[in-house]
């Protein structure tokens, strides 16, 4: 019954992310067309950045089914939380340049490693940034998109995630955009205009490492996290 209704949920999120990928190739094809049309080059980066965004979201779509497969056996190990953030933040800059959102690293204290899969916390954050910048310019009110990739310290561990004052997803928002994942092409109603894949698989590779994808906040802006479990207080339990 449990593998039935993995099954079931793994081709949902596919429905998702298909619906996802066909904004960015209908974006390669029409900046492609003009290019060659008007022999100008200034779209190079813009087409790049798309493509390769589009890519890492059916690797990561991929990613999340092998490590759903490998649950329980999964190398969890002990993570530099600003390392992943780091990278997770180069491999997002070309996307929020294009879509002309402000990306900004924060990194609110000092902090020891965390109890992760580093390649798949990595591919949920960059999930996660990817999602919100597609989702910002729906947003636009102050004329200057920011998102800030963060961490900071909560009562249950270290909470890593993308925050923005421009657009908020509440709990229930989340909670409804599950139950309407196979439904909707729009299952993040009033966040994103999009299907908001890079949430859901998101989701679903924080789920394969047993840990929550929750509504946040952050230095008084709104987003989404995960809980981490820091290594010294793994040890203390």
């Amino acid at each position: 019954m449990a593998g039935e209704q993995e099954s079931i949920a793994s081709e949902q999120l596919l429905l998702t992310v298909a619906e996802q990928l066909k904004l960015p190739l209908l974006q390669i094809a029409r900046q492609a067309e003009q290019a060659q049309l008007t022999g100008e080059t200034s779209h190079q980066a813009t087409i790049r950045s798309t493509a390769e965004s589009a890519l890492r979201l059916l690797d990561y779509y991929a990613l999340g089914i092998r490590l759903h497969h490998q649950a329980g056996q999964l190398d969890m190990e002990p993570v530099s939380i600003a390392a992943v953030l780091y990278d997770a933040g180069q491999q997002l800059t070309g996307l929020a340049r294009a879509y002309g959102v402000d990306l900004d690293l924060h990194i609110a204290g000092k902090f020891g490693p965390v109890i992760a899969h580093r390649q798949g916390l990595q591919a949920a954050l960059v999930s996660l940034g990817a999602a919100f910048i597609e989702a910002l310019p729906a947003h636009e009110s102050t004329g200057q998109l920011k998102l800030q990739l963060a961490t900071h310290r909560c009562r249950y561990g270290i909470v890593a995630g993308l925050y923005t004052d421009d657009a908020q997803l509440t709990a229930a928002q989340l909670r409804q955009g599950r139950r309407l994942l196979a439904q909707s092409r729009q299952p993040l109603v009033g966040f994103s205009p999009s299907s908001g894949a890079g949430i859901f698989v998101a989701d679903s590779i924080l789920q394969a490492m047993q840990l929550r994808l929750r509504s946040s906040r952050h230095h008084g802006l709104f987003g989404l996290g995960a809980v981490l479990t820091p290594t010294n207080q793994l040890q203390l339990v």
